[in-house]
């Protein structure tokens, strides 16, 4: 009887050190040359050692709740993830014409475009529950485009980093890359044609890096994002085996890297 009842109090002493356990989140205020940012940091606070971290940039539409749920997501498989700010002001939409007069002009100015990308990492990167040696970024369309300039800065602090239906801009020649490149693309994306597809993986191939490109049969544009059939464009769509699949790939990937 008394072995059985200790069996039951430690079985509820696990249950409650479980419950207590979550994905906590804060937010995280900075700048860059003069616009104010603000990110989200993510990270189970069950966790005590240092970690790796990931950064993850958001689609055109701006910090929405899908970027910071991929960062929640991140954070529930251990890692301490910072959904970073690219536009700053609070400024998310739900129009397409809004977003992508945001996403032009900060694209417009690859400097820019690159240094406020890396003043996100460096928010991730000085979080005392991180260890600053194993970093990474993803990205989503704008995203993904967004972090691949991030490898093209020539950056060594990323030791890799994964596009998901990105948009694709090619390394300008003579780009020396640091970091371990993953691309995963829609094959029907019609905003990411098979011409900026080719450019793209030409000019990742004369880099000499170390690159991965994954093409999804009939995925379109957005492939991972369950709400992308609400905006109104033919183009975005959810594709459920192409949102697992290249989950999956990202996890074994940061199996790779981060070990």
């Amino acid at each position: 009887m008394r072995k059985t009842t200790l069996l039951a109090i430690a079985g509820l002493s696990l249950l409650a050190s479980n419950v207590m356990a979550a994905v906590k989140s804060e937010p995280v205020h900075y700048e860059y040359d003069g616009t104010k940012l603000t990110g989200y940091l993510y990270y189970d606070d069950a966790v005590t050692e240092k970690r790796p971290g990931v950064m993850v940039v958001h689609e055109w539409w701006g910090l929405n709740d899908y970027a910071k749920h991929r960062a929640e997501m991140l954070a529930g498989l251990g890692y301490v993830a910072f959904a970073a700010d690219m536009y700053g002001d609070g400024k998310v939409t739900d129009k397409p014409e809004q977003a992508k007069e945001w996403m032009t002009e900060i694209t417009s100015d690859v400097d820019a475009w690159r240094g406020t990308a890396l003043a996100g990492l460096e928010q991730l990167k000085k979080s005392d529950k991180v260890d600053p040696g194993k970093l990474a970024a993803i990205g989503y369309c704008f995203g993904g485009g967004t972090i691949l300039q991030m490898a093209y800065s020539g950056t060594s602090d990323l030791k890799g980093i994964v596009s998901f239906h990105g948009s694709l801009p090619s390394a300008p020649d003579g780009t020396e890359i640091n970091t371990k490149v993953l691309a995963f693309h829609g094959n029907a994306d019609a905003m990411v044609p098979p011409a900026t597809v080719s450019k793209f993986m030409g000019q990742m191939e004369k880099t000499g890096a170390d690159w991965q490109f994954v093409a999804f049969g009939g995925a379109r544009h957005a492939f991972t994002n369950p709400d992308a059939g609400k905006y109104g464009i033919e183009n975005l769509k959810y594709d459920e085996k192409a949102d697992k699949r290249s989950w999956a790939g990202m996890q074994a990937f940061f199996n790779e890297i981060f070990q």
